[in-house]
């Protein structure tokens, strides 16, 4: 966070990074917990989904002021440091599951394979967490988004889809296409009607992993690789009480790289020692290089519908209940 960021905490919002057990529930904090799961890995996603949720809490910053509370974002060391948030009570709770390296069943990381990515762990903590997205999905109001490696998890804790390890990684601005199903949704067909053709979107990629359709009942999917593909990329599993949004649902691309307010955060993680020049110079030509004119628009547009709008509507709801 830079100073200016360390300032703003002050009044309306704070970040908690958890290792150990979950902090109490307090009064005067509204709590969104983030399930980090890059395994100790340097990873601008994570610090960019902090950031999401600082700027959604901005917006409802009069509310949260005057009511003397917080919106608190916690941090959840899943994979490496064996913490797990609380399941949802009360009003809820907004979970926000992250980006991570390795393959998608932890078994099968042995810090040698490629699709390990030098990841060595136990699988001690996958229960833990497939009893909490159990516990999410009962819960008439808590809220679920999960990203890329989080989403390749809710699959295979539904069962709806299976890993398939990529021949080439997926990266950079690539092409999803629209389902028939989110052409018809109260939220989804709003992005569709945004989109040049009604059906194609531009993603962030960084995957080795398709997740290939294995169960289709009751299960609503929103988008695939391309036309005639059955690498799934999007899929809503729960949505709210009103029917107008997705509340538990994923995806296997990178919304939370929101144009270039990531060039920020990768100054902000060099600023802290966290990674060196060469590591954040590589990710920021990278940036600079795809998010340029109509691309830049393109990503806005779908980390708009598929996590900021999402973000905020369930975020608002907490402030509106608590505060």
């Amino acid at each position: 966070m830079t100073q200016r960021d360390l300032q703003k905490q002050r009044d309306f919002f704070e970040y908690v990074r958890v290792d150990g057990s979950a902090p109490p529930p307090q009064r005067e904090r509204i709590d969104v917990a983030v399930l980090d799961m890059n395994h100790a890995w340097p990873n601008v996603g994570h610090d960019a989904v902090i950031h999401a949720i600082l700027d959604a809490a901005e917006q409802f910053r009069e509310p949260l002021v005057k009511a003397g509370m917080k919106v608190r974002a916690l941090s959840y060391d899943i994979r490496r440091g064996q913490a797990m948030p609380r399941a949802p009570d009360g009003d809820g709770t907004l979970y926000i599951a992250t980006g991570g390296p390795g393959h998608l069943d932890p078994r099968l990381n042995d810090g040698l394979s490629w699709s390990s990515q030098g990841v060595q762990e136990e699988a001690t903590w996958e229960a833990p967490l497939f009893r909490l997205f159990d516990a999410i999905l009962r819960h008439p109001t808590a809220a679920l988004i999960g990203i890329c490696h989080s989403f390749g998890l809710l699959c295979r804790w539904s069962g709806v889809a299976r890993p398939m390890l990529r021949q080439i990684k997926s990266t950079g601005l690539q092409h999803n296409i629209l389902s028939d199903a989110a052409a018809q949704h109260p939220w989804f067909s709003r992005f569709a009607s945004q989109l040049p053709d009604g059906r194609h979107f531009r993603v962030i990629d960084s995957r080795l992993f398709d997740l290939i359709v294995e169960d289709t009942r009751g299960i609503n999917y929103i988008a695939f690789e391309d036309e005639g593909s059955v690498a799934l990329t999007m899929i809503e599993f729960a949505r709210n009480a009103e029917g107008s949004m997705p509340r538990v649902f994923g995806m296997n691309h990178h919304p939370e790289i929101i144009d270039r307010r990531v060039l920020e955060v990768l100054d902000e993680m060099r600023a802290r020692g966290e990674v060196t020049e060469e590591w954040v110079r590589e990710r920021a030509d990278t940036m600079r290089e795809l998010l340029q004119g109509e691309n830049e628009r393109q990503s806005r547009l779908t980390s708009e519908y598929t996590f900021l709008g999402p973000l905020r509507h369930y975020l608002g709801a907490l402030v509106s209940s608590r505060a």
